[in-house]
């Protein structure tokens, strides 16, 4: 697969792909990508602004702190689709990116500062605690926000302007739940999450109902406070003692490596299922990723793809940052498309105001005929509710590398 891989990518850096631009009111797809040149360049330097301005795009996301992994993914991908885009000309777009650290206050902070900059449309926050604190802002001062990856049902409930690109929490729980047992992965579950994140707990309690309802049998349930626990092996142990063969892990990457490096020196050797939040671990820094082998989780993108699309963008990515773009990388890029279809769609142009853009965009994405083709899914729509509609794709790692399941 990695020889496949290497070929794939040499053939998609030699030969270069154009850029198809979407447009009109009807089913819309995210178009090939064009060749940009470096992709460092910035909006003043690509294309024509003449013909129909430049938006002002305001992103919110940590760049530094525990998280950074996240919101560089996020600014990152948003950048290539951003330099893709602007390579078209006609309308333009600028993102400027603030960092919030992961922290709620200081992305409100980062968000009345892009305000104040001129910024028309919110891109964020990266994670759930920080948005919902903004998108009681956004919602407030009439301001349209898509995050690419906040996926608390918290983010949107009452709030019309605000939507997700991500898969919610629920909808994780659920899918997991049924995955396992339709494949028969695991005769005795156990559990291990985060009671003091929203995104891990909401994961939970949505597997917890499913597997009730499904006969999936949950044989240990435990917890830890945050994402600064380094000592797994009483929940571990807990799963251990109870026979559980696999574990459910509905939690971020930093202490899934932990909890695999501790299970190993247990010679505890359980199925390991997670969701996208674990995403990201192939590249932390330290961490060994032969630990990861058989490991299994939920994501929406798989960087070793072989498709047209999924080449080029790693291509690309790789051009600027180096490294394999993850799932919120992917989920950016997904976002800044999905913004220009439906500015494409509806005829936004930059000397709109906010509020305008806004409304304008929110009747777009609830459109019945609007839909976006991405990296992350296919046919993508959006309900009233701001939740997004697509398939989730399982991996497993097998030789460093996601293997579609």
């Amino acid at each position: 697969m990695k020889m496949n891989r290497a070929l794939s990518l040499a053939l998609a850096g030699a030969l270069g792909l154009s850029l198809l631009a979407g447009c009109g009111g009807g089913s819309t797809s995210t178009p090939a990508p064009a060749e940009t040149g470096s992709s460092e360049t910035t909006p003043a330097e690509t294309g024509s602004t003449a013909a129909s301005g430049v938006i002002k795009i305001g992103g919110i996301g940590p760049l530094t702190g525990s998280a950074a992994v996240y919101g560089l993914a996020t600014k990152q991908g948003a950048e290539v689709a951003v330099n893709e885009i602007n390579a078209l000309g006609g309308l333009q777009f600028e993102l400027d990116f603030q960092d919030d650290e992961g922290d709620a206050e200081k992305a409100v902070n980062a968000y009345n500062a892009l305000i104040g900059d001129g910024a028309q449309i919110i891109y964020g926050c990266t994670t759930t605690t920080p948005c919902v604190a903004v998108a009681a802002e956004t919602n407030a001062a009439r301001y349209f926000q898509l995050t690419p990856s906040a996926s608390s049902t918290d983010v949107t409930a009452g709030r019309d302007n605000v939507f997700q690109v991500c898969f919610t929490d629920p909808n994780q729980g659920i899918t997991a739940a049924n995955y396992i047992k339709d494949n028969n992965l695991g005769t005795k579950v156990a559990v291990i999450y985060n009671n003091g994140d929203a995104y891990s707990t909401g994961v939970y309690n949505a597997f917890q109902a499913t597997a009730d309802e499904i006969g999936l049998e949950i044989v240990s349930v435990t917890t830890f406070p945050d994402d600064t626990n380094t000592d797994f092996t009483v929940q571990l142990g807990e799963a251990q003692k109870a026979g559980a063969d696999l574990v459910f892990l509905p939690i971020y990457y930093t202490p899934t490596s932990l909890i695999l490096n501790q299970a190993k020196t247990m010679g505890y050797e359980p199925t390991f299922f997670g969701c996208d939040g674990m995403d990201g671990i192939l590249d932390l820094e330290g961490f060994d990723t032969s630990l990861a082998e058989g490991l299994m989780l939920m994501t929406p993108f798989n960087a070793w793809g072989e498709d047209e699309r999924t080449v080029t963008f790693v291509t690309e990515y790789q051009e600027a940052y180096g490294g394999i773009p993850n799932q919120f990388a992917a989920d950016g890029y997904d976002c800044m498309y999905a913004i220009y279809e439906a500015c494409q769609a509806a005829g936004i142009t930059a000397d709109m105001s906010a509020q305008d853009i806004c409304e304008a965009l929110i009747a777009q994405f609830t459109s019945a005929d609007f839909s976006v083709d991405g990296l992350t899914g296919t046919g993508m729509t959006w309900s009233i509710n701001g939740e997004v509609s697509k398939a989730p794709v399982v991996v497993k790692v097998e030789g460093g590398v996601y293997v579609t399941q």
